[in-house]
């Protein structure tokens, strides 16, 4: 599936209140965010985050599942704020990847701000 695809078939799963368009979708992109990275503090607080990396299986480990469905949700969140926006996910997937391209040639990858 590409992320077109995805973003039209999210779509219809989105039963929010119209007025609500890009509030909503923003709000829970912000929540489900913070529900990857909770995930992510237990695993590094309950189960050995540091030796599963360094053994580099994380696919194995056992938070793995439920982060993957945390992210799933965040992509959901995603493409409907996209889609409230007008926007497409593989041209926003593409634009930054040429954004990251452009500052891989400029030597600017690392550092910050948004127009490095």
């Amino acid at each position: 599936m590409n992320l077109d695809e995805y973003q039209r078939e999210a779509k219809t799963f989105a039963i929010y209140p119209v007025d609500m368009n890009i509030i909503y979708p923003s709000l829970g992109l912000c929540g489900e965010s913070g529900e990857v990275a909770e995930k992510v503090k237990k695993w590094i607080r309950d189960d050995g985050f540091i030796k599963t990396m360094m053994t580099n299986q994380p696919r194995m480990a056992p938070r793995t599942y439920e982060i993957e469905k945390e992210l799933g949700d965040v992509l959901w969140y995603l493409a409907n704020l996209a889609t409230d926006l007008g926007l497409s996910l593989g041209a926003i997937a593409q634009l930054n990847l040429d954004k990251l391209e452009d500052r891989k040639k400029r030597n600017v990858i690392k550092g910050e701000g948004d127009d490095r």
